[in-house]
């Protein structure tokens, strides 16, 4: 098919609608007060914000955020960060609760039924297009290159896909791709994944992007709506049915990835284990982080909230106020202790002779005199007590906090009331 140029960008005529219901059981205790979208993360935002600044950075002004599992926080931080958007300019933001509009009894059964159940509020917008998206993943896109994309190609449905290693493939839902990256079959967590092509080694994985036209849309969701049998996932049912019965297309994320003069490669991170989310936040206080939050050709926007400036305070030995390689937001106060390669999200207290490294700490925490944490998450809001120390005896950390097997711990607040007096 030729390809064509458009006068107006396809993303104006596209609605974002970004599934943000997923639970996120991996981050174990992370989650129990927050869905897995709503998880800080950089120092400042929630994971939510990267697919939502993604849309608003790509032309889209029409977003339906779609939330279930414990959604209050993500609701009131939407409600705070993402009301800029107005009608009177033809933008809109939408949220979106399983409130059982379509029986009593149903919640939203999978990430199609979760479309599903708003398609009148879509239809009220009639927008061409609709770009689906996973509100849990943290990367930087283009959506207008994949619009483009699928209207040049004359797809049913595009999927946007990551090329990874074939070994890694296995934990993914991999697409097998003709020469022309039209998909011939989806494949979920094969044993032996199908490589790509032209790049022996290597294999499609889904990203769960996917772009369709509104109507086309609608037709199959009222197909599947009806369908006994199906599970109501776009992943499981609806993408294999296209690809069987319709024209289904990869759109590989080298295309639209958004990098910066200073990311060499394209970045996309599945935060869902501990020991991935600290990974991610921690490599953020490298001198030249694979994830460059201070590109402000492709800002990541979020709730600001009004914090004083952080300031460091104390200057005599044994008791120095000091930062390295590290991230430090507003409202934090380092009071007399070292902090070495970590990142404080806004509002942490770091009292005096103490010393953290290695550690990834969320808003409100206080941390008391002498305290000497190592390879940690803490919670936020956590009160850590005077002289605790975590990240140097393993049994001990294990026995009183959730250890993973890299050593990383994380700490919560009803684990600190659980220490003994």
């Amino acid at each position: 098919m030729d390809r064509v140029t458009y006068s107006t960008p396809l993303a104006r005529s596209a609605m974002a609608y970004v599934l943000a219901g997923g639970r996120g059981s991996r981050l174990m205790e992370l989650t129990e007060r927050r869905a897995k979208p709503a998880v800080y993360f950089g120092g400042k935002s929630r994971i939510v914000d990267f697919a939502l600044s993604n849309a608003l950075n790509s032309g889209i002004r029409r977003i339906a955020v779609a939330t279930q599992y414990k959604a209050h926080s993500l609701i009131r931080h939407l409600q705070r960060g993402w009301n800029f958007l107005q009608p009177v300019r033809n933008e809109s933001f939408d949220i979106l609760p399983a409130s059982q509009r379509v029986a009593e009894d149903q919640w939203y059964a999978g990430t199609a039924d979760a479309v599903y159940q708003n398609i009148d509020i879509i239809d009220g917008y009639a927008p061409e297009y609709l770009v689906i998206l996973a509100g849990d993943h943290v990367y930087k896109m283009d959506y207008e290159r994949m619009l483009v994309q699928h209207v040049n190609d004359g797809a049913d449905v595009t999927v946007a896909c990551l090329e990874v290693p074939a070994a890694e493939a296995t934990a993914f839902g991999v697409m097998h791709v003709d020469a022309a990256d039209r998909i011939v079959a989806f494949v979920e967590k094969p044993e032996v994944p199908p490589e790509m092509p032209d790049r022996p080694g290597f294999a499609l994985a889904s990203m769960g992007i996917y772009v369709f036209r509104r109507e086309f849309l609608n037709e199959q969701l009222k197909r599947d709506a009806a369908d006994p049998h199906s599970r109501r996932d776009f992943g499981r049912d609806v993408i294999p049915y296209l690809v069987r019965h319709g024209k289904a297309v990869a759109h590989r994320f080298a295309r639209s990835c958004v990098r910066s003069a200073d990311e060499s490669e394209s970045y996309w991170r599945d935060v869902g284990t501990l020991d991935a989310y600290w990974e991610a936040n921690i490599d953020l206080t490298d001198v030249v982080p694979a994830l460059d939050l201070y590109d402000r050709n492709w800002p990541v926007w979020s709730y600001a909230e009004i914090t004083p400036p952080a300031k460091f305070v104390h200057d005599v030995d044994g008791r120095r106020g000091t930062g390295v390689s590290s991230l430090v937001s507003g409202g934090c106060i380092v009071s007399g202790s070292t902090l070495r390669r970590s990142l404080l999200f806004t509002n942490v207290h770091l009292h005096s002779y103490g010393q953290v490294e290695n550690a990834v700490i969320m808003p409100g925490v206080d941390i008391a005199r002498g305290a000497r944490l190592a390879n940690v998450i803490v919670d936020a809001d956590v009160r850590i007590p005077a002289g605790l120390v975590v990240g140097e005896d393993p049994e001990a950390d294990a026995a009183r906090f959730r250890r993973t097997e890299r050593g990383i711990c994380l700490i919560t607040q009803p684990m600190i009331d659980r220490l003994p007096a």
